[in-house]
């Protein structure tokens, strides 16, 4: 099997300028993303997908501020401005990413007390999303990584599929980060020591 996906991950408009959760220039890298959607076998978006009241919000715990860590049953949480909310024009794909040409759309975050990042799984590290299987039964041994944030939800992603036995990279050049304390470098070294290839 050699066949290849494109993962393009959380290019919401949430994300993106003007948005609960921004991520400088994160609409930048939508028109190089649409330019490589036709040269994969498969192309796979990731949606947040949250509902209203979620437990990584900072608005559900009292006294905490956005970009506070707390501790969660399955480990340390980043509380995070509301965002990404089911149905609400902030959850929505950037109104310019080719939606039409994805093959797979894999909503997560959607159970109201755990968060998820990556793609493969929530942020228990064992509750799947399904997306394993679907690549597995396409024949799809290696994936490009693009989208936002470089150091939460495609670093995740990225780590979890090496850890699967995918042949993974990074394109950066279509990617943005917040980098929170350090989370860039952080992520990048993660990655890397993990066989991906982050170009």
């Amino acid at each position: 099997m050699t066949g290849k996906a494109l993962i393009v991950i959380d290019v919401q408009n949430d994300f993106c300028p003007g948005g609960a959760l921004a991520v400088a220039d994160g609409d930048v890298i939508v028109p190089g993303i649409n330019a490589l959607m036709g040269d994969y076998d498969a192309v796979v978006l990731t949606q947040d997908w949250h509902p209203a009241g979620h437990s990584s919000f900072a608005s559900q715990h009292a006294g905490r501020a956005p970009l506070e860590i707390t501790e969660m049953p399955y480990g340390p949480q980043v509380l995070w401005p509301d965002h990404c909310v089911q149905g609400s024009a902030g959850a929505a794909f950037h109104p310019d990413l080719a939606v039409d040409r994805a093959h797979l759309i894999i909503r997560k975050g959607f159970r109201r007390e755990i968060d998820s990042y990556s793609a493969f799984f929530e942020n228990d590290h064992e509750t799947p999303t399904g997306l394993e299987g679907y690549l597995r039964t396409r024949g799809i041994v290696a994936l490009d990584m693009v989208g936002l944030a470089t150091d939460f939800c495609v670093q995740y992603s990225a780590l979890d599929a090496a850890r699967l036995g995918f042949s993974v990279r990074v394109l950066g050049d279509l990617c943005r980060g917040i980098d929170l304390d350090g989370s860039m470098a952080a992520a990048l070294e993660a990655m890397r020591a993990a066989g991906v290839d982050c170009r």
